[in-house]
């Protein structure tokens, strides 16, 4: 006797037929999703390739430090209030769906990326570990202009500086992933590149384990920005605004941590990753990133503790330059 399959009835057949349709669908959408956030990488590389072609000829024979993504996710997203209100006027007014889909879809994306304090959440390393095809799409860009340039004779030094590290675990989980990305470039073009993998110390934590990270890290860049944020506890943005300046005044804080380097708290850190970063990695080169490097005290502090160079904003650069040498004549005098 043939065997026949059991059907449910025809009230839970029909949900289920619906359920496996909405499946299917939900998959497709996803499929779809998953090729136009890949497509819009190939394009972000052609410009990424063009700017960084662009940078590494203009300072060939020097390294170049470039940081991967890092602002706070919000920064890249369009304004949530905005949004809401387009979307709740177009349904009080009556108007069809069709009409606000593309907003209402964008709001809802927005509103499942918003976050409460930016600044500590989705971004830098976080961001590439969650979506790690757009930091590879930015290793590629970079090698590849690399490639180029050496190929035509041009030497090209590319340092990939990976922001915002908390633990060596998430360096060498990114390792792994551009690694290869770095050597397949190379190999394909058939030169020999000179690169860096490094990363920024922004958070106590990664300064207090900087032995560890130099085990990953070819290189150190402290963001002081972020550095006194988290070490103080400050929000930048509203700790200027609101109660900085007073605090100055009252003799509270000698000055502004965030335009002078805080030598007591922020510096003992950086001494902390100075030191043990070198007894990890003893050519480990170290510098700052940040409005601090055009600070005349607070580049004579990176001086002292050792630290190889300072970056600043262009028209703060003459003030560094002129800050640097005044600190090394000072120690030469010293001595």
């Amino acid at each position: 006797m043939p065997h026949h399959r059991r059907l449910p009835p025809s009230g839970p057949l029909q949900a289920y037929l619906r359920s496996q349709r909405a499946k299917a669908q939900q998959a497709a959408d996803q499929s779809d999703a998953v090729q136009r956030y890949l497509g819009a990488l190939d394009k972000l590389l052609e410009f990424q390739r063009s700017d960084f072609l662009g940078i590494l000829e203009a300072m060939a024979g020097y390294p170049v430090v470039i940081r991967l993504i890092d602002p706070p996710l919000h920064e890249f997203l369009p304004g949530h209030d905005e949004l809401l209100t387009k979307v709740v006027t177009a349904q009080a007014q009556g108007k069809p769906q069709s009409e606000y889909a593309e907003d209402q879809r964008l709001l809802t994306a927005v509103e499942a990326l918003r976050e409460q304090n930016p600044m500590l959440g989705l971004r830098g390393i976080r961001l590439g570990i969650l979506f790690p095809e757009i930091i590879q799409m930015q290793t590629r860009a970079i090698m590849e202009a690399a490639a180029q340039l050496t190929q035509r004779g041009v030497d090209a030094r590319p340092e990939i500086m990976i922001p915002l590290v908390g633990d060596v675990n998430e360096l060498r989980w990114v390792r792994r992933v551009l690694e290869p990305v770095a050597q397949d470039v190379v190999a394909k073009a058939g030169v020999d590149v000179h690169y860096k993998f490094g990363t920024m110390i922004e958070v106590p934590r990664a300064a207090l384990t900087a032995g560890e990270v130099a085990e990953e890290a070819e290189f150190f860049s402290f963001g002081t920005n972020d550095l006194t944020q988290t070490t103080f506890g400050y929000s930048r943005d509203d700790a200027e605004g609101k109660f900085l300046g007073y605090y100055v005044e009252q003799k509270i804080l000698p000055v502004n941590p965030f335009q002078t380097l805080d030598r007591n708290g922020v510096g003992r850190l950086m001494q902390i990753g100075v030191d043990d970063g070198r007894a990890t990695r003893g050519d480990l080169e170290v510098g700052i990133c940040g409005e601090h490097g055009g600070d005349p005290s607070s580049i004579e502090f990176c001086h002292q503790i050792g630290l190889n160079y300072v970056s600043a904003s262009p028209y703060r650069v003459p003030v560094a330059r002129l800050a640097a040498a005044q600190a090394a004549l000072s120690v030469k005098v010293g001595d």
